[in-house]
């Protein structure tokens, strides 16, 4: 992974607005190991960008043709 520069980090409130999803929700994916890779600057989590992007695009789904 390279560095995230300064203006792709999202806070957890930001990204999990783009997720649809609840903060809390959010966290407790990072918590699990299960979430997005997340940066800690001191205690706050920022989530590149690009990180978010490829970890929505891992649990992208095909259609199945029936």
């Amino acid at each position: 992974m390279q560095p995230a520069s300064f203006s792709t980090l999202l806070p957890k409130k930001d990204a999990s607005r783009r997720l649809g999803i609840s903060v809390r929700t959010l966290e407790r994916q990072i918590e699990a190991g299960d979430g997005p890779a997340i940066v800690r600057i001191g205690s706050r989590i920022l989530i590149p960008e690009a990180e978010l992007a490829a970890w929505v695009a891992a649990r992208t789904e095909q259609r199945r043709a029936a």
